[in-house]
């Protein structure tokens, strides 16, 4: 059992990459205040993933040590849009596409912290109270000149790209939410650092004690080179199933799966090191599915996706219980059976699986999206790495 001070330096130290002001937190960590603890997320897309449960765990941490967290959803900000790292302005939401991606949100960070003790919030609370008497006194709290030093505004203006008003406006709309919850202190990844620094300015401005702020590094996603985003589809989901989870684990390349110990699980340093130590890369991989499957689905799904993954994988066996795939009559194209699976996004997906050599029919690779295939009923249909299915003839 950790002491205190051991929280507060682990706190303070794994997953950690800077901290402002480092002694100024510790103190007041280490005084027994009971501290605000913001952390916003604007609902952009529809699940959270890994790479957003970092931050999340480092929340915990707080809510753990008795320090009251509050959580904000942006659904207000989400409608311009977060500017950081890109090389264009974002395409604005609608409130009806916000209000769809906010729909889970809460019950997918339930999964990290403690719903029921935190304090929510919606941005647009506010924002639209006070609209634009309260906006003009917002504008006040930050100057052109500070915004546009951001080195992705440079970037993208040296390449004659534009800056829009409304960017200019995201940083000082995201520090108002610590002047309107008095955060102690603010989370975020290490990308969110100008944002966060942007808070501590228009509390400043509005006359209040500024927040302390703790960024954490960015994961890698599952290609090992980009952040992980499901814009990018390099994610795991917290509520990818419990077999997708522990299957995209074994995609992570080796050189990532100590980090992935390190930001994603609740281990301790020392143990990770010894697994580390003790298994190959392989089996230190798998134990890595198991501790995340674990994590969000339990102990028995942990196993069970183990047993799975090495059946379908490492001993080549078709599972038992492969769902039936009906299809009228017994010809069609390879672009419709895979459509007909459901296993792909859509058409254009389902012909990349193909092409890319990602689908057999019965042992059978197929490469041309538009072979007709005779269907007899009975053979296995396998679609990407692990969707399996069994085919069998309806009437049309």
């Amino acid at each position: 059992m950790e002491s205190k001070q051991e929280q507060i330096d682990r706190l303070l130290s794994r997953n950690v990459e800077s901290v402002i002001e480092k002694e100024h937190l510790r103190k007041a960590l280490e005084s027994g205040k009971k501290l605000r603890v913001k952390l916003g997320i604007d609902p952009t897309s529809p699940d959270l993933h890994l790479g957003h449960a970092v931050v999340l765990q480092k929340l915990k941490e707080f809510q753990d040590l008795g320090h009251q967290i509050v959580l904000i959803i942006g659904d207000f900000t989400a409608r311009i849009g977060d500017p950081t790292g890109r090389s264009q302005a974002r395409k604005p939401l609608s409130e009806r596409e916000i209000k769809a991606n906010e729909k889970e949100y809460l019950k997918q960070a339930g999964l990290i912290i403690n719903i029921k003790k935190a304090e929510i919030y919606h941005n647009s609370g506010w924002f639209l109270k006070e609209g634009v008497n309260g906006l003009f006194a917002l504008t006040a709290a930050g100057t052109m000149q500070q915004m546009l030093h951001r080195g992705d505004f440079k970037e993208r203006l040296a390449a004659g790209g534009d800056v829009t008003v409304t960017e200019l406006l995201y940083p000082l709309l995201q520090g108002y939410d610590s002047v309107k919850v008095r955060a102690d202190a603010e989370l975020g990844g290490n990308d969110q650092l100008l944002n966060l620094l942007a808070g501590r300015r228009v509390q400043r401005h509005f006359g209040m004690e500024e927040q302390d702020v703790l960024t954490t590094p960015l994961l890698e996603g599952l290609d090992g080179k980009k952040k992980m985003s499901k814009s990018y589809g390099n994610y795991i989901g917290l509520t990818d199933a419990p077999e997708d989870m522990f299957g995209k684990t074994m995609s992570i390349p080796d050189q990532l799966v100590e980090k992935y110990f390190l930001f994603c699980t609740e281990l301790p340093d020392a143990e990770i090191k010894l697994s580390q130590k003790e298994m190959g890369p392989k089996e230190f991989k798998e134990q890595l599915g198991f501790e995340l499957v674990k994590l969000y689905h339990g102990e028995k799904a942990a196993h069970a996706a183990r047993e799975r993954f090495e059946m379908l994988f490492s001993k080549k066996e078709i599972p038992d219980d492969i769902p039936e795939l009906r299809i009228p009559g017994g010809k069609l194209s390879a672009l419709d059976l895979v459509a007909a699976s459901g296993a792909a996004k859509s058409k254009s997906d389902a012909r990349r699986l193909i092409e890319q050599g990602g689908v057999e029919l019965a042992g059978k690779t197929l490469k041309n999206p538009l072979e007709v295939l005779s269907i007899k009923g009975g053979e296995v249909v396998k679609v990407g790495k692990k969707r399996f299915f069994k085919m069998a003839i309806s009437k049309k």
